[in-house]
């Protein structure tokens, strides 16, 4: 008897999953709490556990493949004969129905024109004749009558997802489609949703001479000491700790930052708990910690999840003058801090103004440029009984 095993949903954001590596292989004898996949979500490489003692059966799914949450990968069988043909990768089932059918006993779900074309595109990329794109990819009219002869053109693949994005495109040099990882495209839909909130923004020019003075001194990351900063104005100004719902304000009664870090494959953000309340060396354990889960991709869903209020650094770069940066959802606010000059920072606060107002903003910059100034003071601050 074969139980299947189906892409998890590691966090509430997550729609579909990448199988990364299968950790066990086809016949392993397997216990329940094993680590027996890795799998890419939207932020993170997860480890899939197995829910029951058996041996990983198949049909597979290919590594590198990537399923919607819900559907079949893999299977665990109690039986250790009878496993054998699973070595040829099979594509996911389709995920049980709500009236509790199998997979097997609906239609298999078509892939969208658009994923046609992506995969025929970047198959024809890899080869010299490739075209402009692969109208071949194309799925037959539904339409269409069933001929007895030969079969029917392939029709131009149109892209209803977005077309006139892809009319600009087709009026272009030769182009080809490629896959972007979960990961951007997380970002994609987190920072489309984040825009449609009313955002004003508000500038001021800083001196960090202080804060890196400090940091050096004290071996401590300047991004640290900025969220410290930042979490201890929040204390003066709790409103930049609130969200906007439809039913009220949700008060936070904890400042949790969290602070936007390029891992070289896309935008995360770790979240940093309780900055205004814990000494400074545990908030630097606790960064280290998570910086070296970033660089190694094993972020959790609640290490990246529910900030208060963001924080962007820019300011290692030579060239950022200034820049401005989109409020998450579930925050009021986020400071984007560009590149240290000689006249000053530059630090741009964005902010929901369902939250704040302009003159809300004007305070609380006024209170981030005092704990600037006294930066002994900042590090050693101890939270209030």
């Amino acid at each position: 008897m074969s139980q299947p095993v189906t892409m998890p949903a590691l966090s509430d954001t997550m729609s579909n999953g990448r199988l990364v590596k299968w950790i066990k292989k086809l016949g392993d004898s397997v216990h329940k709490g094993d680590v027996i996949a890795e799998v890419e979500t939207d932020k993170a490489v997860m480890e899939v556990e197995a829910f029951q003692d058996g041996y990983l059966s198949g049909p597979l799914v290919e590594e590198g493949i990537e399923a919607p949450v819900g559907q079949i990968i893999g299977y665990i069988s109690t039986n250790p004969t009878g496993i054998g043909a699973a070595a040829k990768p099979a594509a996911p089932s389709a995920p049980r129905g709500a009236d509790g059918g199998h997979p097997s006993d609906k239609p298999a779900i078509a892939a969208s024109p658009v994923s046609a074309v992506l995969a025929a595109s970047m198959a024809a990329s890899r080869s010299p004749s490739a075209r402009r794109h692969v109208a071949s990819a194309a799925p037959a009219r539904a339409n269409a009558a069933p001929s007895s002869t030969a079969p029917e053109p392939a029709v131009p693949q149109t892209h209803p997802s977005n077309p006139a994005v892809f009319a600009a495109i087709e009026a272009g040099p030769p182009y080809r489609l490629e896959r972007v990882s979960s990961l951007r495209e997380a970002v994609a839909r987190n920072m489309i949703a984040s825009a449609a909130a009313p955002i004003f923004r508000v500038t001021a020019q800083f001196s960090l001479d202080p804060l890196l003075r400090a940091a050096q001194e004290r071996q401590q990351s300047l991004t640290l000491l900025l969220a410290r900063a930042c979490a201890l104005a929040i204390v003066a100004h709790p409103l930049f700790n609130a969200a906007h719902t439809p039913e009220g304000l949700a008060r936070r009664e904890r400042v949790d930052i969290g602070i936007a870090v390029d891992d070289g494959r896309g935008l995360i953000t770790p979240v940093l708990r309780d900055v205004a309340n814990k000494p400074i060396t545990e908030l630097s354990r606790d960064w280290s910690s998570l910086r070296d889960k970033v660089k190694k991709r094993r972020l959790t869903p609640t290490e990246y999840s529910g900030a208060t209020f963001y924080l962007s650094n820019l300011g290692t770069s030579a060239v950022v003058y200034a820049f401005d940066s989109i409020v998450p959802i579930g925050a009021a606010a986020i400071l984007s801090v560009a590149t240290s000059r000689p006249e000053g920072t530059l630090c741009t606060l964005a902010c929901d103004h369902r939250v704040v107002f302009g003159a809300d903003a004007a305070r609380f910059l006024e209170t981030l440029a005092q704990q600037l100034k006294d930066p002994i003071k900042l590090l050693a601050w101890q939270a209030r009984q």
